[in-house]
């Protein structure tokens, strides 16, 4: 028995159903959601900003080092006095250790990245200047140039 093909009848592709679409982007978005993990630095210092009269919003936000400077809060002020303390991330440090945490920051960034690094100086406003000083020092020796000091506009 020969079956002989008819050329005449076409097969039409069916339509793409996109019913379900939605459901799969909202699933993937909550997934996204529950699964990424924001860091968020939970400040061990009290910090008031300073006030300032010219202002630049820094545009990327990735390339940004924070170093906080400031009194511990008054549950920590028991153990840690209520002199103005360094805080990296989420732990006091020394002005010695500065040095080691910028080359480590600077490690975790892309080669063209690294120039564009900027350190952002988070400074309670009735910090002695001595401390600055020290921590700029420490900045200079790491090669960490491009500092930007936190600020409230007067207005």
């Amino acid at each position: 028995m020969i079956r002989r093909f008819n050329r005449t009848d076409y097969h039409k592709v069916p339509t793409l159903n996109t019913a379900s679409l939605p459901d799969i982007i909202f699933i993937l978005l909550f997934f996204f959601m529950i699964v990424t993990n924001m860091h968020e630095i939970k400040l061990k210092i009290d910090f008031k900003v300073p006030y300032a009269t010219e202002l630049k919003r820094l545009e990327k936000k990735s390339l940004i080092t924070h170093i906080y400077v400031g009194k511990p809060t008054e549950e920590l002020q028991k153990k840690m006095g209520t002199e103005s303390r360094i805080q990296l991330n989420d732990r006091f440090v020394d002005i010695s250790e500065i040095q080691d945490y910028i080359t480590q920051e600077r490690a975790n960034l892309t080669e063209e990245e690294r120039s564009l690094m900027i350190i952002s100086l988070d400074i309670d406003r009735d910090t002695q200047m001595g401390i600055v000083t020290d921590i700029k020092q420490a900045l200079r020796k790491a090669g960490a140039l491009n500092i930007y000091y936190s600020a409230e506009s007067l207005e």
